[in-house]
């Protein structure tokens, strides 16, 4: 499997398919073995490129001074190391944390942006807010990676038909490096980028499950102060869509990609210089 180093790390990635450019981006704990349910869906039109996250999947674990801005710094160099002109970009939680912070710092680097159960910071403002951080905090920091992977498994996957998505998920999950997990942790809480959303340049697609953590109304409100952006809803659906809802998620996600690219190649046509 390709591998590569970037910013002092040893970083795993995958590169299937040709076409234009496709950064996809997982969530925290995850790897790129996630996104197995797009590759068939994606990698006949673009260039897909899966990157595992520093201390994630099979890239260099550690857990010393990680940060939603060193994620993305690492994905900005490694689209430079590859030489990918304008990607599409893809995060799907912390992976759209990491998104949303690279194109505030970065606005030329991206084509699109789409957003998947994820917001613009993780800032707790509410006393409930704090209570349930705290609690997550808490919690990750005692219990075993098995007993994490246990509940989030049955969180993500509640229903009688997902148990091969809760076996999957639970196992993977239990493969994660505790130290490396729990640092990421860390850089999502009180992270945010919410001031700088007038700096992304591109169109953004917001997906939202409708029983994602967060209220689908949250995501309406930011996407509100975008500017070329639209909220899809996803039905049936809660925190790991592309899993859940395959389908669903892989038409909304093509469409959206397929017609920027259409503005982009008329936009080139009308303005070639």
């Amino acid at each position: 499997m390709p591998q590569i180093r970037l910013n002092g790390c040893q970083f795993h990635y995958t590169d299937q398919g040709s076409g234009p450019p496709l950064l996809l981006l997982h969530g925290l704990g995850s790897s790129e073995r996630d996104w197995e349910y797009q590759l068939p869906a994606l990698t006949p039109h673009y260039r897909v490129l899966c990157l595992d996250s520093r201390g994630h999947g099979q890239s260099e674990k550690g857990g010393a001074g990680y940060s939603i801005a060193l994620f993305a710094a690492d994905c900005l160099a490694f689209i430079d190391a590859l030489q990918l002109e304008k990607p599409h970009i893809v995060g799907l939680s912390m992976g759209g944390m990491i998104a949303f912070q690279l194109a505030v710092n970065s606005p030329q680097t991206p084509a699109s942006l789409t957003i998947v159960n994820s917001a613009p910071e993780v800032i707790p403002r509410k006393p409930k807010e704090y209570w349930m951080a705290g609690k997550r905090l808490f919690f990750a920091h005692v219990l075993p990676m098995r007993a994490i992977a246990g509940g989030l498994s049955k969180l993500l996957f509640p229903k009688p038909d997902q148990q091969h998505h809760r076996d999957t998920f639970q196992a993977r999950w239990n493969e994660n490096h505790r130290a490396s997990y729990l640092a990421s942790l860390r850089a999502i809480v009180g992270w945010g980028v919410s001031a700088q959303l007038d700096r992304i340049a591109c169109p953004v697609l917001v997906v939202s499950a409708d029983q994602d953590y967060t209220p689908v109304e949250q995501k309406r409100e930011y996407v509100s102060r975008l500017g070329d952006a639209r909220l899809e809803v996803v039905a049936d659906s809660r925190h790991a869509t592309p899993v859940d809802q395959p389908e669903a998620f892989n038409t909304l996600l093509l469409s959206f990609l397929q017609e920027v690219d259409a503005e982009r190649t008329l936009t080139h046509e009308v303005d070639p210089a």
